[in-house]
């Protein structure tokens, strides 16, 4: 904005620029607001891309199963293939492409002929996590780890 004053001292008409910006205050004020929601959102969002892990986790677990269920109704077993191979899962890691969040695996001594158990276990970033290990059986019971804080009812709802 442009500010015109007459100087009678020299008889001469100056222009004068009034600046305008952000006073330090002003600023300080901004970050203060800015640290403020990126301390709620973040810890929020990275709880958001837990669960989100989890989920994909979860659904993993639950086609491996499946596949587990088909085989039984043709071999009568879990631990075998119609060949007489070695049951295998066809996926090891969630998500199934990228950086492994989670190793899907048998449990140890499983598959038996007629039961399983299926484990996710945090690995990577997932590390640490509320839930610890997924569990799931051939009888459909869903649960967690030993190190869980979290109850599988909590966990597998999350």
């Amino acid at each position: 904005m442009d500010l015109i004053y007459y100087d009678r001292s020299s008889d001469a008409v100056r222009k004068h620029f009034l600046c305008s910006g952000f006073t330090l205050i002003e600023l300080m004020i901004a970050v203060a607001v800015l640290g403020i929601i990126a301390a709620v959102a973040l810890p929020s969002y990275q709880d958001h891309v837990r669960r989100t892990n989890r989920a994909e986790a979860k659904s993993i677990l639950l086609e491996m199963s499946q596949l587990l269920e088909r085989n039984y109704t043709t071999v009568n077993r879990y631990d075998q293939k119609s060949d007489g191979t070695s049951f295998t899962l066809s996926s090891t890691q969630s998500p199934k492409t990228g950086t492994a969040k989670y190793t899907i695996q048998f449990a140890a001594g499983s598959p038996t002929q007629n039961t399983y158990t299926l484990q996710a276990v945090p690995t990577g970033s997932m590390t640490g996590d509320a839930c610890s290990t997924l569990t799931l059986t051939n009888t459909g019971v869903k649960g967690v780890g030993a190190g869980a804080t979290l109850d599988a009812a909590t966990c597998w709802q999350r």
